[in-house]
């Protein structure tokens, strides 16, 4: 199996490989178009602003090919963000992939950035599976999709969010899965063996 982990100006890289060197898998870390598409599977990571990391993707292309993609795609905080229609951070059109927009969280949720451990629950679809119906993961964020009909599973932080999202072959978690502990492994696992 050749997994890919796409290569972007968006932060949080390291985690992703040392993540996937503690399950065992190999990959590649590249920004190549034939390299991508060859791949069985993609990893889209991310840590950044919404805007920055969009302007970086269309210099090389790169948001044309993520949507066009069709082996098993998986995005991750900024990445799954970046998959949706549109941010309101900085005004961002995104790849539109997951037709929902990314919102910024209410003064009224309490501290914002969104950070630490927190509860997701109504999990559905193959990357739950074997989860504990609330289980817990790791988030730092201040902006997150709304709850539509390709959430998989929802947070709660000011108000009810997307935790997870799929389409098609595309997966997206809002949390960090590779610094989730076991629940994120199994997060991991899941969507290798698709």
């Amino acid at each position: 199996m050749k997994t890919v982990i796409i290569k972007y100006n968006a932060g949080n890289v390291q985690s992703v490989m040392y993540a996937l060197d503690r399950i065992g898998v190999s990959y590649e870390l590249t920004d190549d178009e034939a390299t991508i598409r060859a791949a069985d599977k993609v990893i889209f990571p991310g840590v950044g602003e919404a805007s920055t990391a969009m302007a970086y993707l269309r210099e090389r292309g790169l948001d044309l090919l993520i949507p066009s993609l069709k082996q098993p795609v998986l995005g991750t905080c900024v990445g799954m963000q970046l998959m949706c229609r549109h941010s309101e951070e900085n005004d961002t059109t995104c790849m539109g992939i997951f037709d929902i927009d990314v919102r910024r969280f209410p003064a009224s949720a309490g501290k914002v950035p969104h950070t630490g451990w927190n509860s997701i629950h109504s999990l559905t679809g193959p990357l739950t599976e074997g989860l504990p119906p609330e289980a817990y993961v790791y988030f730092v964020h201040s902006y997150a999709a709304d709850v539509c009909p390709s959430t998989t599973a929802v947070c709660n932080y000011g108000r009810p969010f997307s935790a997870m999202l799929q389409r098609d072959n595309f997966y997206a978690a809002q949390f960090h899965a590779e610094i989730s502990g076991n629940v994120g492994q199994r997060i991991l696992e899941n969507f290798l063996k698709l």
